[in-house]
Protein backbone atom coordinates (compact mmCIF):
# COMPACT_ATOMS: atom_id res chain seq x y z
CA UNK A 1 0.00 0.00 0.00
CA UNK A 2 3.03 2.19 -1.03
CA UNK A 3 1.31 5.98 -0.63
CA UNK A 4 -1.04 5.85 2.41
CA UNK A 5 0.25 7.01 5.78
CA UNK A 6 -0.66 5.99 9.62
CA UNK A 7 -1.00 8.46 11.92
CA UNK A 8 -1.54 7.90 15.88
CA UNK A 9 -4.94 9.66 17.58
CA UNK A 10 -3.94 10.09 21.23
CA UNK A 11 -6.25 9.78 23.91
CA UNK A 12 -6.72 12.79 26.09
CA UNK A 13 -9.01 11.38 27.93
CA UNK A 14 -8.79 9.54 31.16
CA UNK A 15 -11.14 9.24 34.24
CA UNK A 16 -10.61 12.33 36.45
CA UNK A 17 -9.09 9.85 39.36
CA UNK A 18 -6.07 9.42 36.71
CA UNK A 19 -3.13 11.70 37.47
CA UNK A 20 -3.19 14.27 34.54
CA UNK A 21 0.75 14.46 35.16
CA UNK A 22 1.27 10.74 34.84
CA UNK A 23 -1.03 10.79 31.90
CA UNK A 24 0.65 13.76 30.09
CA UNK A 25 4.24 11.71 30.47
CA UNK A 26 2.53 8.81 28.84
CA UNK A 27 1.62 10.51 26.20
CA UNK A 28 5.04 11.89 25.68
CA UNK A 29 6.09 8.17 25.93
CA UNK A 30 4.04 7.05 23.13
CA UNK A 31 4.61 9.72 20.78
CA UNK A 32 8.43 8.82 21.08
CA UNK A 33 7.99 5.15 20.38
CA UNK A 34 5.62 6.35 17.10
CA UNK A 35 7.92 8.46 15.70
CA UNK A 36 11.02 5.62 16.33
CA UNK A 37 8.90 2.85 15.22
CA UNK A 38 7.84 4.70 11.78
CA UNK A 39 4.32 6.28 12.32
CA UNK A 40 3.54 9.53 10.13
CA UNK A 41 1.77 11.52 12.03
CA UNK A 42 0.22 12.64 15.44
CA UNK A 43 -3.36 13.79 16.35
CA UNK A 44 -5.33 15.32 19.22
CA UNK A 45 -9.13 16.22 19.59
CA UNK A 46 -10.96 18.47 21.61
CA UNK A 47 -13.39 18.52 24.26
CA UNK A 48 -14.45 20.81 27.56
CA UNK A 49 -16.25 20.31 30.73
CA UNK A 50 -15.63 16.35 30.11
CA UNK A 51 -16.67 15.12 33.80
CA UNK A 52 -16.14 12.67 34.76
CA UNK A 53 -13.02 12.34 32.80
CA UNK A 54 -10.20 15.15 32.65
CA UNK A 55 -9.22 16.22 28.95
CA UNK A 56 -5.75 17.55 27.79
CA UNK A 57 -6.17 21.02 25.71
CA UNK A 58 -6.11 20.80 22.56
CA UNK A 59 -3.26 22.99 21.05
CA UNK A 60 -1.31 23.08 23.84
CA UNK A 61 -0.66 19.87 24.22
CA UNK A 62 0.47 19.69 20.29
CA UNK A 63 2.66 22.22 20.70
CA UNK A 64 4.45 20.55 23.00
CA UNK A 65 4.50 16.94 22.05
CA UNK A 66 5.56 18.14 18.44
CA UNK A 67 9.18 18.35 20.15
CA UNK A 68 9.11 14.73 20.01
CA UNK A 69 7.39 14.11 16.63
CA UNK A 70 10.59 14.16 14.45
CA UNK A 71 9.13 14.37 11.35
CA UNK A 72 5.93 13.36 11.69
CA UNK A 73 2.76 15.41 10.14
CA UNK A 74 0.48 16.95 13.62
CA UNK A 75 -3.00 17.58 13.70
CA UNK A 76 -6.62 18.64 14.94
CA UNK A 77 -9.02 15.79 14.73
CA UNK A 78 -10.74 17.87 15.32
CA UNK A 79 -11.01 21.86 16.33
CA UNK A 80 -14.71 22.59 17.70
CA UNK A 81 -14.95 25.72 14.95
CA UNK A 82 -18.18 26.72 16.45
CA UNK A 83 -16.66 27.10 20.28
CA UNK A 84 -13.30 28.75 18.92
CA UNK A 85 -12.96 32.05 17.80
CA UNK A 86 -11.47 31.97 14.17
CA UNK A 87 -8.72 34.20 14.82
CA UNK A 88 -7.55 32.14 17.48
CA UNK A 89 -7.66 29.23 15.65
CA UNK A 90 -5.64 31.02 13.04
CA UNK A 91 -2.99 31.86 15.58
CA UNK A 92 -2.22 28.89 17.46
CA UNK A 93 -2.37 26.97 14.16
CA UNK A 94 0.12 29.28 12.21
CA UNK A 95 2.24 28.55 14.97
CA UNK A 96 2.29 24.85 15.37
CA UNK A 97 2.99 25.21 11.25
CA UNK A 98 6.12 27.41 12.56
CA UNK A 99 7.33 24.64 15.23
CA UNK A 100 7.13 21.68 12.70
CA UNK A 101 7.89 23.21 9.81
CA UNK A 102 5.09 23.13 7.63
CA UNK A 103 3.82 19.83 9.21
CA UNK A 104 0.18 20.89 10.56
CA UNK A 105 -2.56 20.15 9.68
CA UNK A 106 -6.09 21.49 10.81
CA UNK A 107 -8.99 19.19 11.41
CA UNK A 108 -12.38 20.86 12.17
CA UNK A 109 -15.37 19.82 12.66
CA UNK A 110 -18.73 20.98 14.56
CA UNK A 111 -19.32 19.07 18.08
CA UNK A 112 -22.50 17.19 19.05
CA UNK A 113 -22.56 17.87 23.01
CA UNK A 114 -24.95 20.58 24.14
CA UNK A 115 -23.29 20.65 27.58
CA UNK A 116 -20.32 22.20 25.64
CA UNK A 117 -22.02 24.85 23.83
CA UNK A 118 -24.13 26.06 27.01
CA UNK A 119 -20.92 26.48 28.85
CA UNK A 120 -19.45 28.53 26.55
CA UNK A 121 -22.42 30.50 25.44
CA UNK A 122 -22.35 29.35 21.53
CA UNK A 123 -26.28 28.64 20.44
CA UNK A 124 -26.26 24.88 19.41
CA UNK A 125 -28.62 26.07 16.22
CA UNK A 126 -25.66 27.89 14.81
CA UNK A 127 -22.95 25.26 14.70
CA UNK A 128 -22.98 25.20 11.30
CA UNK A 129 -23.65 28.71 9.99
CA UNK A 130 -20.77 29.27 12.61
CA UNK A 131 -18.05 26.59 11.07
CA UNK A 132 -18.65 27.14 7.80
CA UNK A 133 -17.69 31.07 8.54
CA UNK A 134 -14.93 30.15 10.56
CA UNK A 135 -13.20 28.16 8.30
CA UNK A 136 -13.89 31.21 5.41
CA UNK A 137 -11.96 33.75 8.18
CA UNK A 138 -9.17 31.27 8.64
CA UNK A 139 -8.41 30.76 5.12
CA UNK A 140 -8.07 34.18 4.59
CA UNK A 141 -5.95 35.01 8.18
CA UNK A 142 -3.91 32.39 6.49
CA UNK A 143 -3.56 33.48 3.01
CA UNK A 144 -4.14 37.20 3.39
CA UNK A 145 -1.94 40.32 5.07
CA UNK A 146 -5.18 41.93 5.96
CA UNK A 147 -8.64 40.85 6.45
CA UNK A 148 -12.04 42.76 5.70
CA UNK A 149 -14.45 40.24 7.02
CA UNK A 150 -18.01 41.24 7.77
CA UNK A 151 -20.01 38.37 8.36
CA UNK A 152 -23.08 36.63 10.80
CA UNK A 153 -20.71 35.97 13.35
CA UNK A 154 -17.28 37.40 13.13
CA UNK A 155 -16.41 40.75 11.94
CA UNK A 156 -12.55 41.75 11.37
CA UNK A 157 -11.59 45.10 9.83
CA UNK A 158 -7.93 45.11 8.74
CA UNK A 159 -7.09 42.22 10.46
CA UNK A 160 -3.75 40.15 10.15
CA UNK A 161 -1.75 37.51 12.09
CA UNK A 162 1.94 37.17 12.82
CA UNK A 163 3.27 35.23 11.93
CA UNK A 164 1.92 33.47 9.30
CA UNK A 165 1.88 30.17 8.56
CA UNK A 166 4.96 28.08 7.12
CA UNK A 167 3.14 26.81 4.24
CA UNK A 168 2.13 28.46 1.17
CA UNK A 169 -0.38 29.38 0.45
CA UNK A 170 -1.74 28.04 4.14
CA UNK A 171 -1.98 24.48 5.82
CA UNK A 172 -4.58 21.90 4.83
CA UNK A 173 -8.54 22.20 5.78
CA UNK A 174 -9.94 19.08 6.67
CA UNK A 175 -13.44 18.93 7.60
CA UNK A 176 -14.96 16.43 9.82
CA UNK A 177 -18.39 14.81 8.77
CA UNK A 178 -20.40 11.73 10.08
CA UNK A 179 -24.37 12.35 8.92
CA UNK A 180 -24.93 12.74 4.84
CA UNK A 181 -25.28 16.53 4.87
CA UNK A 182 -22.20 16.80 6.74
CA UNK A 183 -20.34 14.85 4.13
CA UNK A 184 -22.12 17.31 1.57
CA UNK A 185 -20.95 20.42 3.20
CA UNK A 186 -16.92 18.86 3.75
CA UNK A 187 -17.02 18.93 -0.08
CA UNK A 188 -18.27 22.19 -0.76
CA UNK A 189 -15.64 24.34 2.13
CA UNK A 190 -13.28 21.68 3.28
CA UNK A 191 -9.81 20.60 1.55
CA UNK A 192 -10.88 17.01 2.41
CA UNK A 193 -13.46 14.82 4.59
CA UNK A 194 -12.36 13.45 7.60
CA UNK A 195 -13.90 10.53 7.88
CA UNK A 196 -14.37 9.62 11.87
CA UNK A 197 -14.78 6.20 13.95
CA UNK A 198 -18.12 5.83 14.02
CA UNK A 199 -19.85 4.63 10.95
CA UNK A 200 -19.53 0.94 9.40
CA UNK A 201 -17.38 0.72 5.76
CA UNK A 202 -21.09 -0.17 4.45
CA UNK A 203 -22.07 3.39 5.11
CA UNK A 204 -18.80 4.93 4.56
CA UNK A 205 -18.89 3.44 1.15
CA UNK A 206 -21.85 5.37 0.29
CA UNK A 207 -20.74 8.51 1.49
CA UNK A 208 -18.18 7.80 -0.41
CA UNK A 209 -20.13 8.01 -3.69
CA UNK A 210 -22.12 11.16 -2.11
CA UNK A 211 -18.85 13.05 -1.47
CA UNK A 212 -17.54 12.66 -5.09
CA UNK A 213 -20.41 13.75 -6.48
CA UNK A 214 -21.06 17.10 -4.33
CA UNK A 215 -17.37 17.40 -5.06
CA UNK A 216 -18.09 17.34 -8.73
CA UNK A 217 -21.67 19.38 -8.62
CA UNK A 218 -19.45 22.28 -6.84
CA UNK A 219 -16.48 22.22 -9.68
CA UNK A 220 -13.98 20.88 -6.98
CA UNK A 221 -11.39 17.88 -7.75
CA UNK A 222 -10.94 14.89 -5.42
CA UNK A 223 -8.51 15.58 -2.68
CA UNK A 224 -4.95 14.20 -2.78
CA UNK A 225 -5.09 13.33 0.73
CA UNK A 226 -8.65 11.23 2.04
CA UNK A 227 -8.33 10.76 5.49
CA UNK A 228 -10.06 8.99 8.14
CA UNK A 229 -10.15 8.43 12.12
CA UNK A 230 -10.43 4.73 12.89
CA UNK A 231 -10.32 2.25 16.07
CA UNK A 232 -7.00 -0.15 16.18
CA UNK A 233 -5.91 -2.48 18.47
CA UNK A 234 -3.21 -5.24 17.63
CA UNK A 235 -1.66 -8.15 19.83
CA UNK A 236 0.21 -10.97 18.89
CA UNK A 237 -3.04 -13.04 19.09
CA UNK A 238 -6.25 -12.05 18.00
CA UNK A 239 -8.08 -12.57 21.14
CA UNK A 240 -5.72 -11.05 23.32
CA UNK A 241 -6.79 -7.70 21.52
CA UNK A 242 -9.99 -8.15 21.94
CA UNK A 243 -9.90 -8.36 25.55
CA UNK A 244 -7.49 -5.37 25.64
CA UNK A 245 -9.88 -3.08 23.79
CA UNK A 246 -13.09 -4.86 23.75
CA UNK A 247 -14.39 -3.38 27.65
CA UNK A 248 -12.83 0.68 26.75
CA UNK A 249 -14.06 0.58 23.42
CA UNK A 250 -18.03 -0.64 24.99
CA UNK A 251 -17.56 2.44 27.53
CA UNK A 252 -16.45 4.94 24.84
CA UNK A 253 -18.84 4.32 22.47
CA UNK A 254 -21.87 4.12 25.11
CA UNK A 255 -20.61 7.46 25.91
CA UNK A 256 -21.44 8.56 22.67
CA UNK A 257 -24.50 7.05 22.89
CA UNK A 258 -25.39 8.36 25.76
CA UNK A 259 -24.14 12.01 24.82
CA UNK A 260 -27.07 11.60 21.42
CA UNK A 261 -24.20 10.74 19.04
CA UNK A 262 -26.66 8.00 18.06
CA UNK A 263 -29.02 10.85 16.89
CA UNK A 264 -26.20 11.46 14.02
CA UNK A 265 -25.68 8.21 12.35
CA UNK A 266 -27.03 6.78 9.27
CA UNK A 267 -29.83 4.95 9.74
CA UNK A 268 -30.43 1.93 11.33
CA UNK A 269 -27.07 2.14 13.70
CA UNK A 270 -26.80 0.77 16.61
CA UNK A 271 -23.87 1.96 19.44
CA UNK A 272 -24.93 0.26 22.08
CA UNK A 273 -24.29 -3.76 21.47
CA UNK A 274 -21.86 -6.29 22.31
CA UNK A 275 -18.80 -5.54 21.28
CA UNK A 276 -18.17 -8.05 18.05
CA UNK A 277 -21.41 -6.71 16.66
CA UNK A 278 -20.43 -3.46 17.72
CA UNK A 279 -16.87 -3.69 15.85
CA UNK A 280 -17.66 -5.31 13.11
CA UNK A 281 -17.29 -3.89 9.48
CA UNK A 282 -16.19 -0.69 12.07
CA UNK A 283 -12.92 -1.25 14.57
CA UNK A 284 -10.14 -2.92 13.22
CA UNK A 285 -8.90 -5.49 16.37
CA UNK A 286 -6.83 -8.38 16.14
CA UNK A 287 -3.86 -10.26 15.28
CA UNK A 288 -1.45 -8.42 12.94
CA UNK A 289 -2.79 -10.53 9.68
CA UNK A 290 -5.88 -9.35 11.05
CA UNK A 291 -5.08 -5.65 11.06
CA UNK A 292 -2.85 -5.92 8.00
CA UNK A 293 -6.05 -7.02 6.37
CA UNK A 294 -8.31 -4.56 8.01
CA UNK A 295 -6.42 -1.65 7.41
CA UNK A 296 -6.13 -2.38 3.37
CA UNK A 297 -9.95 -2.48 2.98
CA UNK A 298 -9.55 1.21 3.82
CA UNK A 299 -7.44 1.95 1.08
CA UNK A 300 -8.99 -0.76 -1.11
CA UNK A 301 -12.71 -0.29 -0.67
CA UNK A 302 -13.01 3.51 0.48
CA UNK A 303 -10.03 5.10 -1.15
CA UNK A 304 -8.32 6.39 2.14
CA UNK A 305 -5.08 7.49 2.38
CA UNK A 306 -4.30 9.05 5.48
CA UNK A 307 -5.68 7.00 8.50
CA UNK A 308 -5.48 8.72 12.37
CA UNK A 309 -5.43 5.00 14.43
CA UNK A 310 -6.65 5.54 18.19
CA UNK A 311 -4.96 2.75 19.70
CA UNK A 312 -6.30 3.41 23.36
CA UNK A 313 -8.92 5.31 25.37
CA UNK A 314 -10.00 6.04 28.63
CA UNK A 315 -8.52 3.80 31.45
CA UNK A 316 -6.98 1.51 28.84
CA UNK A 317 -3.18 0.84 30.79
CA UNK A 318 -0.47 2.72 29.22
CA UNK A 319 1.30 -0.91 28.99
CA UNK A 320 -1.24 -2.21 26.29
CA UNK A 321 -1.03 0.75 24.39
CA UNK A 322 2.98 0.62 24.26
CA UNK A 323 2.96 -2.60 23.38
CA UNK A 324 -0.06 -1.64 20.03
CA UNK A 325 1.99 1.05 19.04
CA UNK A 326 5.34 -1.07 18.71
CA UNK A 327 3.33 -4.34 17.21
CA UNK A 328 2.19 -1.42 14.64
CA UNK A 329 5.37 -0.09 14.24
CA UNK A 330 7.50 -3.17 13.66
CA UNK A 331 5.17 -5.99 11.85
CA UNK A 332 1.92 -4.22 10.42
CA UNK A 333 3.41 -0.89 8.92
CA UNK A 334 6.00 -2.75 7.39
CA UNK A 335 3.83 -5.17 5.70
CA UNK A 336 1.27 -2.56 4.57
CA UNK A 337 3.77 -0.18 2.65
CA UNK A 338 5.63 -3.12 1.31
CA UNK A 339 2.36 -5.01 -0.44
CA UNK A 340 3.66 -8.31 1.00
CA UNK A 341 1.24 -10.79 2.50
Amino acid sequence: MTGSRYGLYLCSQHPDTDDPGVRFGELVEQVRLARDVGFDSIWAGEHHVPAPFHYFTQFPLLARLSADAGEMTVGTNLVLAPLQHPLHVAEQGAMLDVMTGGRFVLGIGLGFRTVEFDALGVPFAEKVSRMSEAIEVIDALWSKDEVHHHGRHFRLDGVGIRPRPFQRPRPPIWVGATVDAAVERAAAIGDAWLMTSLPTMADLGAQVTRYRAALERHGRPFPADFPRMLEVHVAADGARARERAGPHLLTKYAAYAEWGQRDLMPPGSDLDQPFDDLARDRFVVGDPDEVIAGLRRQREELGITHVAMRVQWPGMPQSDALACIDLLGRIVLPALRSGRP
